[in-house]
């Protein structure tokens, strides 16, 4: 079963740590898509979107 947000920040510090340095317009917005996250990579590159399309 592919992962979402919420395994992927549990399994990994590195994620959270990223995750909470986030502004919280972005940690609400990839939380609206947690079902879409499915490694560390997808994080980034989903916040990194978010962030250069302010």
């Amino acid at each position: 079963m592919p992962k979402n947000l919420n395994q992927v920040l549990s399994e990994s510090c590195e994620c959270r740590t990223f995750f909470s340095s986030l502004p919280d317009y972005v940690q609400q917005t990839i939380r609206e898509r947690a079902d879409s996250i499915h490694s560390a990579d997808d994080l980034h590159r989903y916040a990194d979107n978010l962030l250069e399309n302010l």
